[in-house]
């Protein structure tokens, strides 16, 4: 298989787990979500100022099919202001709008990202944390620019993005031989910060409702189900899931 085989059979994993991902999500209303942990808010969506189980998924189903197409925001309230109207409600706010469509897509391609990640971990086993690299990128993300750190690290548990709203930050794999030739350092104790003001060394979080790694738990299979020693088995083998 050539380099450019093998990149489009990359991209074509995420897109298509990408998708995966917003069809797995079930709508609920704000308070319902609000209640959520953020580790189970990663299958459940919601829009403020909505309440209707109906407006909700219609949301849904849209975001979906913006992704399955390739469409773009504007594509994307287009298309849900026209509903909106005909079911007697105002177009959607143009900042919330944004907000939706950017955090849903975003959260969902980094989801399939991190699958296909996770699936070639053997030969790419260590992960960079990389942001956008402009002055709108948040403090404590800029602190983490190029950060590397092993793929099973407890770090990639709260850190992998997004970490924020409207955060643009994203995940680059290595191999052994590649961080060798870079002599890239590999981390291995979580990020802190201090407090300058009492000298108090705190850890690093990202934003809040942000701290747990949504693509880790879209993906994470019920294991309670599995018979005791295969259970046991794929605990070992996988240390993504939670012993």
């Amino acid at each position: 298989m050539s380099g450019a085989e093998y990149l489009q059979g990359f991209s074509k994993l995420i897109f298509e787990s990408a998708v995966a991902f917003l069809k797995k999500k079930r709508v609920l209303s704000k308070e319902e979500y609000a209640s959520l942990s953020d580790r189970a808010k990663a299958k459940a969506f919601t829009v403020a100022g909505y309440t209707a189980a109906e407006v909700l998924q219609e949301f849904l189903d849209k975001l979906t099919t913006a992704v399955e197409e390739g469409r773009t925001l504007a594509d994307w309230k287009a298309q849900m202001d026209d509903w909106l109207g005909t079911h007697g409600y105002d177009d959607m706010n143009p900042g919330k709008a944004e907000l939706v469509f950017r955090t849903n897509v975003q959260t969902a391609y980094n989801a399939g990202h991190y699958k296909s990640m996770m699936q070639a971990k053997k030969l790419r086993p260590y992960w960079m944390y990389v942001t956008a690299g402009d002055d709108r990128v948040r403090d404590t993300h800029a602190a983490l620019h190029g950060a590397v750190y092993r793929a099973d690290d407890p770090f990639w548990k709260v850190w992998y993005p997004p970490n924020g709203y409207k955060c643009r930050c994203h995940v680059r794999s290595y191999s052994e031989r590649q961080i060798r030739e870079r002599n890239l350092t590999v981390q291995t104790k979580p990020p802190v910060t201090v407090d300058l003001a009492t000298g108090e060394i705190n850890a690093l979080r990202p934003d809040k409702g942000f701290s747990s790694n949504p693509a880790l738990d879209a993906w994470r299979p019920d294991i309670s189900k599995f018979a005791p020693k295969v259970r046991l088995a794929f605990k070992a083998k996988n240390s993504f899931v939670d012993k």
